[in-house]
């Protein structure tokens, strides 16, 4: 399979492990933005399960929970607007969200999945999840889990539509809508969260790994955020790409990946735009959770919807910012080393974060700064 895109000079170790890599690849692209500047940006392999359609530079893939750290983002702009305060509860933007003790829930410790509502217990039609306005009312009415606030436990779905309510009922736009109108089409970025019908052709096509990731004991948390038939949509129909989920459907490459991390690389820019003061970029970045999570098999460092890098799965600097998405894609900035880094593929494999595909990357582009 054959490698395309570049790579600026003294960064040719990282052409070399993407393209050593690409044998356990489908198709994939990965993408380094320094400083600003664009010194990596390769692609390469399939779109598709059958191999009959090449991985291009307009090819986009769902990046699954990827999306959640570029939805903080939009989250983290209507704070800087003045549209809402992370320290208030929820409940006051939302009413219906304060059912059974949900109502002193912060918006910062909803983002960082202390709400107690990961998943439904309770079974629910699973296309519930495709009528985004439904499914919010639905978890708002839900009895968290363990008192919110008390505990982290990952929300893989419901952040999302949570997310996507209060920037609706914050700024009267959708949270994809403000992303793509306020950022994405002014700065040239190939990222959507909800991708129109005419755009789906591009989409690559996933393929599912061979097994699941190893939570350990399936509690009651794990269990309702995973372990249920009604856990999740039907993932990759047009309906479900054409949606909004914060959470969990946004689409791009590498490039347009790493480009909207490097908010967190430049503390609020991108190039020489900025999106977020400094201000409010301290805000996004605040630490509310480290230690211990009931759904993920190990601790974590909850900002206002963005990861701390407590785990190195982001590079080797303990101050990066970063998501990983099911699967396999990868997202972070790093304003140590003033990089941000995208990683988009469509082989899925069992790792829940730390994927070895990206950490071979990773440790190449760090050894080329």
């Amino acid at each position: 399979m054959s490698v395309e895109g570049h790579v600026a000079p003294g960064f040719e170790r990282v052409r070399e492990a993407f393209e050593a890599g690409l044998s356990e690849e489908l198709g994939a692209s990965f993408a380094a933005v320094r400083d600003g500047e664009v010194v990596v940006d390769l692609w390469g392999g399939w779109a598709t399960r059958e191999q009959t359609r090449p991985w291009t530079r307009d090819t986009i893939a769902p990046v699954y929970s990827t999306t959640k750290a570029i939805a903080a983002i939009v989250i983290a702009k209507l704070y800087d607007e003045g549209r809402l305060d992370y320290d208030a509860p929820v409940a006051g933007l939302w009413p219906a969200f304060g059912a059974h003790g949900k109502d002193k829930v912060t918006i910062a410790q909803t983002l960082a999945h202390q709400a107690g509502v990961p998943g439904f217990v309770d079974p629910i039609d699973p296309d519930l999840w495709l009528d985004p306005p439904a499914c919010a009312d639905a978890i708002a009415a839900l009895r968290p889990l363990w008192p919110p606030g008390s505990a982290s436990g990952y929300h893989p779905l419901t952040w999302g539509y949570i997310a996507g309510e209060i920037a609706q009922l914050a700024s009267g736009r959708s949270l994809g809508t403000i992303l793509r109108e306020d950022i994405c089409t002014p700065l040239g970025i190939d990222f959507q969260i909800g991708t129109p019908a005419h755009e789906h052709h591009r989409c690559s096509e996933m393929k599912k790994p061979a097994r699941g990731g190893d939570f350990g004991e399936i509690t009651l948390p794990r269990r309702a955020a995973f372990f249920s038939k009604w856990s999740a949509p039907v993932r990759g129909s047009a309906q479900w790409r054409t949606i909004e989920i914060p959470s969990a459907n946004g689409h791009g490459n590498a490039l347009s990946v790493a480009k909207l991390y490097e908010v967190y690389a430049s503390e609020g820019m991108i190039g020489t735009s900025r999106i977020l003061s400094p201000h409010a970029f301290e805000a996004l970045t605040k630490r509310h959770w480290l230690g211990a999570d009931l759904v993920l098999p190990f601790g974590v460092d909850w900002r206002a919807g963005v990861m701390g890098n407590s785990n190195r799965f982001y590079g080797p600097n303990a101050e990066a910012f970063g998501h990983s998405g099911m699967g396999g894609s990868v997202g972070f900035g790093d304003p140590v080393a003033r990089v941000s880094v995208g990683y988009v593929m469509n082989k899925q494999s069992h790792h829940i974060a730390g994927d070895p595909r990206s950490l071979r990357l990773i440790e190449a582009l760090y050894a080329c700064l």
